[in-house]
């Protein structure tokens, strides 16, 4: 809105002049252009004149026609087309139509200026109003969405990456149950509890085979006397499971291809 001063030197000029441009309003009766107008008529004490938009984006009508009546800088005129054109894009529009080239040319600003209208419209949506109204410049605005972007984009990596490694880790996030970070923490967690168990596993059969690999070819089978065992007894049956144990020990490592 101008301010007092302004509205009154309008005022005036209308009072003298007459109101040389209707103030135009969408389908349900709100303004699209024309406030200060409004207002001038007002304080004038004159009737207004109205005339109704009639196109297929009101948003957009207003933002371009708006972006004509103020001092801008090219910052807000940038946001202002970007914006208009993602308020007015309908399927049937052809791609020249749409592209930041034709855009660039239509607002009077550099290409690149739209393109970072553009990626704030795309990855921090609620700084655009604030361009416009000129709160925050678009370069400000802009190197906000390269960081949004960038987190967006590294999250989308790390989850792509722990669906590899663990898919039903992945499908907890996608669902809502853990956040990224909280998957993250509990596939570390998993993973150190897996080395945990391939120590104490490790160590366990590095004490027992060897000895026992020792004893073939040799008489200490027929030695073992279960009155001098110090721990359970064994039996044909623990020798079964022992026979058993090593076929898939020996499987195993035929599997994993190891000497």
């Amino acid at each position: 809105m101008l301010d007092d001063d302004e509205l009154r030197a309008l005022a005036d000029d209308i009072l003298e002049l007459g109101q040389h441009h209707p103030i135009v309003l969408d389908a349900d009766g709100r303004i699209l252009d024309g406030r200060n107008r409004l207002k001038a008529c007002e304080i004038a004490g004159i009737e207004p004149v109205y005339a109704t938009y009639d196109g297929n984006s009101p948003s957009a009508y207003a933002l371009s026609v708006n972006s004509r009546h103020r001092h801008l800088t090219k910052g807000q005129l940038a946001m202002i087309a970007a914006k208009a054109r993602s308020l007015s894009e309908h399927p049937e529009r052809s791609p020249g139509e749409q592209s930041v080239r034709s855009l660039s040319e239509q607002a009077g600003v550099s290409t690149g200026r739209i393109t970072q209208a553009t990626m704030v419209l795309r990855y921090a949506p609620l700084l655009a109003d604030a361009v416009i109204k000129g709160t925050k410049g678009l370069n400000e605005a802009y190197a906000t969405a390269q960081e949004i972007k960038a987190k967006e984009n590294s999250a989308e990596a790390q989850l792509a990456r722990l669906r590899e490694e663990d898919p039903e880790l992945a499908d907890r996030v996608v669902e809502g149950d853990l956040t990224l970070a909280g998957a993250w923490a509990e596939r570390t967690e998993r993973i150190e509890e897996d080395k945990r168990q391939r120590k104490v596993a490790t160590r366990l059969l590095d004490e027992l085979v060897p000895p026992l690999a020792q004893t073939r070819g040799t008489r200490t089978f027929s030695r073992y006397d279960p009155a001098y065992a110090t721990g359970t007894p064994l039996t044909r049956e623990i020798i079964a499971h022992a026979m058993t144990a090593l076929a898939e020990m020996d499987q195993v490592w035929q599997e994993r291809d190891l000497p």
